[in-house]
């Protein structure tokens, strides 16, 4: 059920009996937990040792640009605006270059044996302070190709995709991180913008959606993520989706709006989340402790999230398509 943050750069006895609690269903990784390649591997083989005999998650946020947790040792992935740049002028180039961006991505993280990169990132790019350049474009049919596009890469490299942030986190100035998002428009507006992207990458077989911590108040007054509309009706039903729900980090600001740890976990659990993450380790052990009585994710549920079979990560250096990969996004999109 949780996906939870650690502290440090190895495990401590407290990260250990976090692991070891049925109910913990991964962790996920940050800057903060990374000093290099092989310190980063020593730690996942660590975490994986914990838990040998049921399906688990090691997660993190690689996505490229502002936001790729793992730098030295690995290639710096240009910001995904990049390519909607690019699809401006050359929708064929852009849609190539997102397959390849998201090859490179996941390929290199499934060489350390991450099962999971919340990626890509389906919101539109229409000045929200979190999302920014980490969105393809503000059209959404520019949005659509592209996430079609990263899909196929990531699934080609093995890994389970994950669109965010459910049902479109780009079109509301505020962060959530920060401050509570109210978005006011009709589910008829979604419908017709935010919503384009998401729809198509589920028939992409996206299998899994990140929920947004961003109320509807002309859909429901709960924010998506704890919202039965939004995951039961709208998400489940009108789209289609059968995939895996995962919510947004409970220790964000907007997440406060359900009330404490507790609350929040039972509320994302009662609307229909599958996993829940818990990022800040000061939350963490209240977090463990809270849902202690509620069932864990079901295996199925999990295992459709794990990592297919990976190369070494001194194959995946030696595969000549790596270098030309890393040539053209260099070319055609260079990290700024």
């Amino acid at each position: 059920m949780l996906i939870i943050g650690i502290p440090g750069k190895t495990l401590s006895d407290d990260d250990r009996v976090w692991l070891s609690a049925p109910q913990v269903s991964g962790v996920i990784l940050f800057s903060r937990n990374f000093a290099n390649r092989d310190q980063v591997t020593a730690l996942i083989d660590d975490i994986r040792m914990e838990r040998p005999d049921d399906p688990f998650l090691i997660c993190v946020d690689q996505e490229g640009g502002p936001v790729q947790r793992f730098r030295d040792g690995f290639t710096r992935l240009p910001a995904l605006a990049r390519l909607g740049e690019i699809h401006q002028r050359d929708p064929k180039l852009a849609v190539a270059l997102a397959e390849e961006h998201a090859w490179l991505m996941a390929s290199e993280m499934r060489a350390i044996d991450i099962d999971l990169s919340f990626a890509p990132v389906a919101d539109l790019a229409r000045g929200n302070l979190a999302i920014g350049e980490r969105a393809f474009h503000a059209d959404p049919a520019v949005v659509s190709d592209l996430v079609q596009a990263y899909a196929r890469g990531m699934h080609l490299a093995g890994m389970a995709v994950t669109l965010k942030h459910f049902p479109g986190h780009g079109s509301v100035v505020a962060d959530t991180h920060f401050d509570v998002a109210h978005d006011p428009r009709t589910l008829d507006d979604l419908r017709r913008a935010d919503l384009v992207p998401f729809v198509d990458g589920f028939a992409a077989g996206a299998e899994a959606v990140m929920l947004a911590h961003v109320t509807y108040p002309e859909i429901d007054l709960f924010a998506a993520g704890y919202s039965r509309t939004w995951i039961g009706d709208i998400l489940r039903d009108e789209c289609g989706f059968a995939g895996v729900v995962i919510g947004d980090d409970i220790g964000m600001a907007a997440a406060e709006s359900i009330g404490g740890i507790p609350e929040r976990i039972e509320a994302h659990r009662e609307a229909g989340c599958d996993l829940i993450l818990a990022c800040s380790p000061s939350i963490v052990d209240e977090a463990v402790t809270a849902s202690s009585h509620l069932p864990p994710c079901a295996a199925e549920r999990v295992e459709s999230l794990r990592g297919a079979v990976a190369p070494t990560w001194e194959a995946l250096v030696d595969n000549p398509k790596r270098d030309e990969i890393i040539a053209r996004l260099a070319e055609h999109c260079p990290c700024k």
